[in-house]
């Protein structure tokens, strides 16, 4: 339980819509590098592996591959050099930790694919009902997602 008075000083410093993303996805972390008087955007790609905290304390782990060596990076969620978390691949997992990939190699450190399918424009064009349409919401479907094999 926290205490309410470091909530509301934590609360200033969070961002206001932090980046939607879930373990197992392939994300593009982009990262705010001050270099002297410059400045410049460092893209960090790879697969997240665990989050972990929550508030302005909350962390995500991403796992990628460099010559055949992995590399793994913690990073802030609320943080100000934090610029974006752009999620390229959603990835269909069954545990909220991913640590055993690090013992996996080549085709096995492979996630399957989680894609959202947008749902399919039923008979309009002919005029006829879609199946199991008396009574059933058409959302439901449109929302279920699709799981794509290696």
């Amino acid at each position: 339980m926290r205490h309410a008075l470091i909530e509301i000083v934590e609360k200033a410093h969070m961002k206001d819509s932090p980046p939607e993303f879930h373990v197992g996805d392939t994300v593009d972390v982009l990262t705010r590098i001050i270099e002297g008087d410059r400045e410049r955007t460092q893209i960090f790609n790879g697969v997240v592996i665990g989050r972990r905290g929550q508030g302005i304390n909350e962390t995500f782990t991403v796992r990628r591959i460099v010559n055949n060596e992995g590399v793994e990076r913690i990073f802030m969620v609320h943080s100000p050099r934090i610029v974006d978390v752009a999620v390229k691949r959603r990835g269909k997992t069954r545990r909220a930790k991913l640590y055993y990939l690090r013992d996996r190699v080549g085709k096995g450190r492979k996630l399957k694919e989680l894609r959202v399918s947008k749902g399919k424009k039923s008979g309009a064009k002919t005029g006829e009902t879609p199946k199991g349409a008396a009574g059933a919401d058409k959302s439901d479907d449109a929302k279920k997602p699709e799981v794509v094999g290696v």
